[in-house]
């Protein structure tokens, strides 16, 4: 199961009580205040850990609960701070503020790490309010709650190599093929519902990280099918590999499927229309293909690499490509 989106709410610890308490010593009036401050609460922090894949382990969680500082007491002691409360996200996830729809934090690197909720401030112990004129002070202030806030975590996938195209293009074919991946393959529209991660080997200790993304229709920028659920994971892509169907097993032209794709981009995102980008024609091992083939060049002047993802045929030629282009770029 892939989760790309949670919602919770997180509140901090409270700060601890400050205590009101006397030392007994000679000449003192009523001993001497000596009450300790309250400790502060536990803050709410999330931390991008690259061995997290998924937003799965939030499925079930509408809360976290930071621990509450404990009061202070005699002998001017300070309570103890409460335990911050770590939460582990994948890398990639984007977290916002569900009031306000800000961004607090696009947690793109391993280790990154966002304070979400601060933990209430420990009140002030009754040795804190002895003066002059008040040397025997029975007053102490109460610990400041902590930050509550209401969280949307967004994760975005990060990979070299996105694979885009119509559904039933053989998106899942190739990752499969091309990597140790395990993506559902089916003769039926959006057999993808998620998109899946595969890790391409090459000889020569070569590697890079592939992307199946759900197939795209006209108007998915708007939320059509599958829709911006999941265009979204391709702005994290360095590299867009459009995956064009030869032979379409609803009859339409390879050639308007490719431009419908890179209108449905190119409405998305600017940016992500300008991203660069290779095509392969997949299913060349059917008969019809060769004559499909031959027309999809004569209206596209990007080069186009044959293959059959289900046979194998060009998919080394293809990866290796992609390799060259990706190194490249860096």
């Amino acid at each position: 199961m892939f989760i790309d989106r949670a919602q919770f709410t997180v509140r901090a610890g409270k700060g601890g009580d400050g205590c009101i308490s006397f030392r007994r010593e000679k000449f003192v009036p009523r001993g001497g205040p000596d009450g300790g401050d309250g400790g502060r609460g536990g803050s709410v922090i999330l931390i991008a850990d690259e061995s997290i894949d998924t937003l799965l382990d939030f499925g079930g969680r509408v809360h976290f609960q930071a621990e509450n500082g404990k009061p202070g007491s005699g002998q001017k002691k300070t309570g103890a701070d409460g335990a911050d409360l770590v939460i582990k996200v994948p890398v990639g996830t984007v977290v916002i503020d569900r009031d306000t729809g800000l961004i607090l934090k696009d947690m793109n690197r391993h280790g990154m790490a966002v304070t979400v909720a601060h933990g209430g401030r420990g009140g002030k112990g009754n040795a804190r309010f002895a003066s002059s004129t008040n040397q025997a002070p029975r007053i102490a202030e109460k610990g400041e709650p902590g930050e509550e806030r209401s969280i949307q975590l967004e994760l975005k996938l990060i990979a070299d190599v996105g694979l885009v195209g119509k559904p039933n293009a053989g998106k899942s074919t190739l990752l499969n093929k091309a990597t140790r991946a395990h993506s559902k393959v089916g003769p039926y529209p959006f057999t993808t519902k998620h998109p899946h991660l595969g890790i391409v080997e090459l000889p020569g200790y070569r590697r890079f990280v592939m992307a199946d993304i759900p197939g795209l229709i006209e108007g998915s920028h708007a939320g059509a099918g599958m829709g911006d659920e999941f265009l979204r994971h391709i702005e994290r892509t360095r590299m867009i590999l459009h995956v064009i169907d030869l032979v379409p097993f609803d009859g339409t032209n390879p050639v308007d499927n490719y431009h419908a794709i890179l209108r449905e981009l190119a409405l998305y995102s600017t940016n992500l229309a300008q991203r660069p980008h290779m095509i392969a024609a997949n299913k060349i091992d059917l008969p019809e293909a060769p004559r499909a083939l031959e027309e999809l060049r004569r209206n596209v002047t990007d080069q186009i690499f044959p293959i059959s993802a289900l046979t194998g045929q060009g998919v080394p030629e293809l990866m290796n490509e992609l390799w060259k282009r990706l190194k490249g770029m860096s």
